[in-house]
């Protein structure tokens, strides 16, 4: 019988560097809340999606880069490393920190507050050199440990009938506005 291992180890295989020093939003003891007047954050949210940001990958690992260029859009994975470890008990948040919205499970929302603060963002990749992938809309804090990297292949998603829940679409357009 097999068995799951209870922890295991994830190499760091770089960095971000970014001009967002503070998460937009931060985990309490029982929720997450957004850092500031709801229409300062939504701003810098937006703004976050043209912002320029760097991932800098170990280089010893340059190869691991090689033919990344083809490709428009790239989906990084990161550790939220601002996430405090009491914050990853929560199992149950109000989305984006939203009191308007009903509370919900973890794994039905983006907070960055999970058991293991792995985020992730579908960017753009604007320009490779050597080690230093420079893309546009990354939402990671600067010094956030990348974890890995794979090319955004629209064909391998599910391209119909995909649905989010009301309340969803509602928090993505209070975003956007």
């Amino acid at each position: 019988m097999d068995t799951i291992a209870e922890s295991f180890n994830l190499r760091r295989v770089g960095i971000v560097r970014s001009k967002i020093k503070d998460p937009f939003l931060t985990a309490g003891d029982s929720d997450i809340k957004m850092q500031g007047e709801i229409d300062a954050v939504r701003a810098e949210i937006r703004e976050s999606y043209q912002m320029i940001s760097e991932i800098i990958i170990n280089e010893d690992l340059t190869d691991i880069l090689d033919g990344i260029e083809g490709y428009s859009h790239l989906v990084v994975l990161y550790w939220a490393h601002k996430v405090p470890e009491k914050s990853r008990l929560l199992t149950r948040v109000h989305p984006i920190g939203s009191k308007d919205t009903p509370i919900k499970g973890i794994f039905s929302t983006c907070s960055p507050a999970r058991p293991n603060p792995v985020l992730m963002s579908a960017v753009k990749l604007c320009k490779r050199e050597k080690n230093v992938l420079r893309v546009s809309g990354l939402d990671a804090v600067d010094g956030s440990s990348v974890i890995d990297i794979k090319p955004y292949v629209k064909g391998f998603y599910p391209q119909e009938e995909v649905y989010i829940p009301e309340w969803m679409q509602k928090l993505c357009q209070e975003m956007n506005q």
